[in-house]
């Protein structure tokens, strides 16, 4: 079995190239993703392997890129388009809500968009306006798309072959700030027989209290878990990985044994995914919850100025005080 250890950015690397090998439908396209290889390196030796035909760079125009895809996918291409920071996607928001959240519906089931939209996003780099955002609730909120995200190499080399081989349109969030943590990913292991797409799952098990979390904030959920094990509290971390359609099935689960529950995202709080998880949780686990469910959030400005995201941005201590303050009811 061909177990190695990668970054979470070789890992979509190997999983865009074995996506390419494995069907000739498939095509990249986005900012400088050719001979450049992305921004993150991320597409870096596609171009050079398959071509400038498969892997094509666009100009600086998201909106042209997504509406090309659109056409692609009605004509039986499975485009990959990258999106080259979170907040450049806002020019091509439009098409992607009116266009290829929608086509399915309005084609009454006929037309198929089967595309995926990668999209890094998140703090955590020092970037300047406009390359750190998280907007995945806009996302979420529109019916017609679904939308992921990983956490890990593993997952990373997984999810991103299951998204292309998906016939809905996907948009597929990667948390830059972990681009370059590595763990092992199995490379052998046939992806038809790997986890479901759209399934959380427990990253972590524990019996004290659940921390819910996705994205760059499962590693802040683990070391949470990690510190307050040493005062001997166990935290279990459920990683969502999918945000549309939300699947809480594990997280119902944990949150009836463990009675207490605290959802983490570097978004706003304000209509963020926490709310609706929340809500949720509280419908389907009141009779087992000992406390309100907490939220810890990013707060309700745009993204900071780099030097201060560290204030921005949920920490360890701000996971843990929560978690602290679900005992105190």
């Amino acid at each position: 079995m061909a177990t190695e250890t990668l970054t979470l950015g070789k890992a979509l690397n190997t999983g865009l190239r074995r996506a390419l090998e494995n069907d000739p439908k498939v095509v990249i396209m986005g900012e400088d993703v050719g001979k450049l290889g992305g921004v993150f390196r991320i597409t870096d030796g596609l171009q050079k392997d398959f071509g400038d035909q498969r892997v094509i760079d666009t100009p600086l125009a998201e909106s042209g890129i997504i509406g090309t895809a659109v056409g692609l996918a009605i004509r039986g291409f499975r485009p990959v388009c990258e999106i080259q920071f979170d907040g450049f996607v806002y020019p091509a928001y439009d098409q992607i809500v009116s266009q290829v959240a929608k086509m399915h519906y309005r084609s009454q089931g006929k037309v198929r968009i089967p595309m995926v939209i990668r999209i890094p996003y998140g703090g955590g780099i020092g970037a300047v306006e406009h390359h750190s955002e998280s907007p995945e609730a806009y996302f979420a909120h529109t019916a017609g798309l679904k939308v992921v995200t990983c956490a890990n190499p593993q997952d990373a080399y997984v999810m991103i072959q299951q998204a292309i081989a998906s016939d809905d349109p996907i948009v597929f969030l990667e948390p830059k700030r972990r681009y370059w943590e590595k763990g092992p990913v199995d490379l052998d292991a046939p992806v038809a027989d790997a986890y479901p797409l759209h399934s959380a799952r427990v990253a972590r098990p524990g019996t004290d209290a659940t921390v819910l979390a996705y994205g760059p904030m499962v590693r802040t959920a683990l070391d949470a878990a990690t510190a307050a094990a040493e005062d001997g509290r166990e935290l279990e971390v459920v990683d969502l990985r999918t945000l549309s359609p939300l699947d809480l099935t594990a997280a119902y689960e944990s949150v009836r044994r463990t009675g207490r529950c605290v959802v983490v995202h570097e978004a706003p709080g304000n209509l963020g995914l926490g709310s609706e998880i929340a809500a949720r949780i509280t419908e389907e686990c009141f009779y087992s919850l000992e406390s309100p469910v907490l939220r810890v959030t990013g707060f309700d400005t745009p993204y900071p100025a780099a030097r201060v995201e560290e204030e921005y941005l949920p920490d360890l201590d701000r996971v843990l005080d929560a978690v602290d303050r679900t005992f105190g009811w």
